[in-house]
């Protein structure tokens, strides 16, 4: 089963407002600006172990090279990334349709982990499970287990079903 993890204000936060791993040393910290939220590459290493595919999906036009190198200065590998560049040019083009600006049904996707209402909200009309991230949260990593946990008990049962 897959889970997809949006990038800014989930993964990527403000060390202002959240508490962050530590930032990357020279040079890479002149690199990669970003700081991920504490508890990150531990989750994204606890899910996988569990059997989880983790991907990003993002629309963001940061280039999955950028991405991967990024994660990997924290030892964390992804199973697949959707950028912005990559979701218009397989979901969008030549479509006359406006979809919206993440479908991860599209990708096999069964839980996408993402910090706007809108998206989240699409899950019940695209057909993916979607967990809202929107806040400081000590408790976020057990949270978001659970919920792929959850995920993954109906999609056993809809495989069990056909």
């Amino acid at each position: 089963m897959r889970v997809s993890f949006d990038l800014d204000e989930v993964l990527f936060v403000s060390p202002v407002t959240h508490k962050t791993e530590p930032a990357l040393r020279f040079p890479m910290n002149k690199i990669y600006k970003e700081r991920l939220r504490l508890g990150t590459p531990e989750l994204i290493r606890e899910l996988q172990g569990q059997g989880y595919e983790v991907w990003v999906y993002t629309s963001s036009y940061r280039s999955e090279r950028y991405i991967r190198g990024l994660f990997r200065c924290y030892g964390v590998r992804f199973d697949g990334i959707v950028n912005a560049m990559r979701h218009l040019e397989e979901n969008q083009k030549g479509s006359s349709t406006i979809l919206p600006q993440k479908v991860p049904n599209r990708y096999q996707i069964a839980l996408h982990v993402d910090d706007e209402s809108v998206i989240c909200s699409y899950g019940r009309e695209y057909g993916f499970e979607a967990y809202q991230l929107d806040a400081p949260d000590d408790k976020w990593k057990e949270k978001v287990i659970a919920k792929a946990a959850e995920v993954r008990k109906k999609w056993e049962r809809k495989k069990i079903q056909k």
